[in-house]
């Protein structure tokens, strides 16, 4: 698949509750990242994802698509008639990543990593 899903990442309003909930239902590991107050979940087979505190918004998962240009894909958006929730942004070391929603207001992440596959 050209731009498969890569990375699936809780965003909630208690990281103290979900994360303890999702380790006793699906046997997750799960790994703190302290230096990025993150949480990396690791799932054995099939596409890991990670979680994070955000107060400020509704609890919900977000899905993130491999793409080869963060930017050229971010931009490529708005030509669609989509918009930018979240400009691109570096995840140092790792890669970069944007938000998107499409025309009907359902969100996307885009990423694009620093490795090479």
């Amino acid at each position: 698949m050209a731009n498969p899903f890569v990375h699936v990442e809780l965003n909630t309003n208690n990281l103290g509750k979900a994360k303890p909930f999702y380790e006793n239902l699906f046997g997750w590991k799960l790994a703190d990242v302290p230096q990025m107050n993150y949480t990396m979940v690791e799932v054995g087979e099939g596409t890991g994802g990670g979680m994070m505190e955000m107060k400020e918004q509704s609890p919900m998962w977000l899905a993130y698509v491999q793409v080869d240009d963060v930017r050229a894909a971010t931009q490529k958006v708005k030509a669609l008639g989509g918009s930018v929730l979240k400009d691109v942004t570096e995840v140092p070391g790792m890669g970069w990543f944007s938000v998107i929603a499409d025309p009907t207001g359902a969100t996307l992440g885009l990423w694009q990593s620093t490795k090479k596959s």
